[in-house]
Formats: structure tokens, C-alpha cells, sequence
């Protein structure tokens, strides 16, 4: 937790009432003192990062090195015309001060890689949310944070859902029906000394759905079945699984969710 000096200014209480009323006047201190980095600012870490900000969480870095395609406007909150082109982080940094002006907002213009993670991920951080599609620097990314007791939530794949119904949360070990997590438990057990025993826990939370994915056809329908005409399926820009607001946003509310909690608890121990 940062060191919050002086007292909420008149603007941050008019902001945050709702927030204080609902969660009480210390844990909105706590939140104002928190510094929580979301990697991936997409679909599912853009909203997320919004949730944070409307939180009144105080400092907040943002992790990632892409810019703003025509085609993130159906899932990713800072997606709008005006918007394409420019840096995800950058246009995400001027949501978060436009609501909240006391938020310290920090840019990190990378991708998180096996090679870089001492420099970006520190102690710094009372969380870590990622929101990464990579499976290599998903896998490095969780195992350099559970090593180094940096606490951490993931996320898993939001494409190709319908349902934010279907939306839970558990240890990565128990995830299920999502080739994502799947992937990423396989190399963390393969790669970094992960047990190997099902009935472990590996102690990283991560959102997921229980919803059976909906493949794209090459005829332009959808079903339940891989198609064996084409390739291994990711969501893209042009290509891959399909993607829905309702749901992505979803998996960064509940993983934001779980952060609030945690810190609140964290701080009442």
C-alpha cells in the first residue's frame, strides 16, 4: 500500500459517495492507497482498468503495447472512432483521469515477456491483474509472480462466449472447458516446476466460463465444434473466435471484484 498523506479532496468524496456508502469510509481509504497494474488493456483488461478507476483505486499502471483497431469496438471500452489508431494505454489514461483526477496513472509501452518481467512486475504492486492472451508470457508472467509472493489474478478466455452467466471464478488447477487456462497449466507444470497433481491447488486465482465455445465456420455460421478446415482458433483483429462485450467486460469486473475484496481483507488481517 502507498503512503496516502493527506485527505480525500472534496471532489474524490463527491466522486466516490456511492463507493463509501457501499463499502464504508476506511476500505475507500484503502482502495485510494492501493496500486493495482493491469497487463493487456482488451477486451477484458480495458474494462477492467475502468472498473479500477470508478473504484477510486489511487494508482493504477497499465501494461501493454498495442494500438486501437477498428475492430476492438465490439469488445473494448476504449474502442470508438475517434480512438483507432492511437496507444491502448494512452487513451485508457485519459478515461481514468477524466474520472478520476487524483488517480496516479503509470504507462509501461510493452509486451510483458519472460525477459522483462524483473524490470516491470515489482513488490510494488498490492495486485497484478492479467488480462494477457499470450500463453508463454501468461505462463512466465504467473510463475515469476507466485516465486516472488507478488499477488496476482487471471484471467482466461473470453472468446467465443455468449454467457456471463457462466462466469466463475477458481484456482487456475480447477479451471475447466477453457483451452487458455488449459495451455497455461500445461507449461506452468511443464516449465516451472508446477504440481503436476490434480488435486493441488497452484494458490492463482483465475476467471473463467464453464460455457461451451462457439467456433466460427468458413460458411459464416457458428457451432459448438471445432472446424477442421482451418487452424487452432485465438481472438484477433480479423480472424479467430468471436467476442462480446457482455462478456469480456464481465471477466474484468469479476476479477476487479476479487481484488477489491482482497485488499479489504488483506488490510482487516
Amino acid at each position: 500500500m502507498r503512503d496516502v498523506e493527506s485527505p480525500a479532496s472534496e471532489s474524490h468524496q463527491q466522486r466516490f459517495g456511492g463507493t463509501r456508502r457501499l463499502y464504508g469510509i476506511s476500505e475507500v481509504e484503502i482502495f485510494r492507497a492501493a496500486h493495482v497494474c493491469v497487463i493487456g488493456i482488451g477486451g477484458v483488461g480495458s474494462w477492467a482498468a475502468e472498473a479500477l478507476a470508478r473504484t477510486g483505486i489511487g494508482e493504477i499502471t497499465l501494461i501493454d503495447m498495442d494500438d486501437i483497431c477498428v475492430t476492438n469496438i465490439n469488445r473494448q471500452i476504449h474502442a470508438m472512432s475517434n480512438t483507432v489508431g492511437q496507444s491502448k494505454i494512452e487513451v485508457m489514461q485519459q478515461r481514468i483521469e477524466l474520472i478520476n483526477p487524483d488517480c496516479k496513472v503509470n504507462l509501461i509501452d510493452d509486451f510483458i515477456t519472460p525477459d522483462n518481467l524483473s524490470e516491470y512486475i515489482t513488490k510494488d504492486f498490492d495486485y497484478v491483474l492479467d488480462a494477457i492472451d499470450s500463453i508463454k508470457a501468461k505462463s512466465a508472467l504467473l510463475a515469476y509472480c507466485k516465486r516472488n509472493k507478488i499477488k496476482v489474478i487471471t484471467t482466461g478466455g473470453a472468446g467465443g462466449q455468449i454467457d456471463p452467466t457462466q462466469i466463475q471464478i477458481a484456482d487456475l488447477a480447477r479451471t475447466i472447458q477453457d483451452p487458455l487456462a488449459k495451455k497455461v497449466k500445461e507449461n506452468l507444470r511443464r516449465f516451472y516446476s508446477f504440481s503436476k497433481n490434480p488435486q493441488r491447488k497452484f494458490g492463482i486465482e483465475c476467471v473463467f466460463s464453464t460455457e461451451q465455445l462457439k467456433y466460427p465456420q468458413p460458411d459464416g455460421s457458428v457451432c459448438g465444434v471445432k472446424s477442421t478446415a482451418e487452424g487452432p482458433k485465438k481472438m484477433d483483429c480479423a480472424s479467430g473466435f468471436g467476442a462480446a462485450t457482455v462478456v469480456t467486460a464481465t471477466f474484468g469486473f469479476v476479477a476487479v471484484s476479487r481484488i477489491v475484496a482482497k485488499l479489504i481483507e488483506k488490510h482487516k488481517k
